[in-house]
């Protein structure tokens, strides 16, 4: 389950989901491999949480699932800060991987936002 969120970025093109708990990213490039968290993600990039980031530029692969099945895009690194993440832009997937991608994240920004003052019946 995620909160819906668009961001107020005018760079963006895509709306984010932020999740209530991360998801595991599988990524490798610029001579490493790794697997690190994600709390957002929208059609064009992801936020994966890392305290060593890979630099700036740098092009990666990456590895992940969604409740449709296993999604694996080229990316590219287009902003990194040490000790927290680094925003990655999707570069590339096939057909089948957008797709997957795209219900993901309709799903959950169509999804109702949960009331902080629910009462219990």
């Amino acid at each position: 389950m995620a909160l819906p969120m668009v961001s107020k970025s005018t760079k963006r093109r895509h709306p984010r989901a932020v999740f209530r708990r991360s998801f595991l990213v599988a990524w490798q490039g610029g001579g490493r491999r790794d697997a690190n968290r994600a709390r957002n993600m929208g059609l064009g990039g992801i936020y994966i949480t890392t305290r060593d980031p890979a630099e700036v530029g740098t092009n990666l692969l990456l590895l992940f699932d969604t409740p449709e099945g296993e999604v694996r895009a080229r990316a590219v690194v287009r902003s990194m800060h040490l000790g927290r993440g680094m925003g990655v832009e999707f570069m590339g997937m096939d057909s089948l991987a957008r797709r997957r991608l795209y219900q993901m994240i309709k799903k959950l920004l169509d999804a109702p936002v949960p009331s902080q003052h629910a009462t219990a019946n």
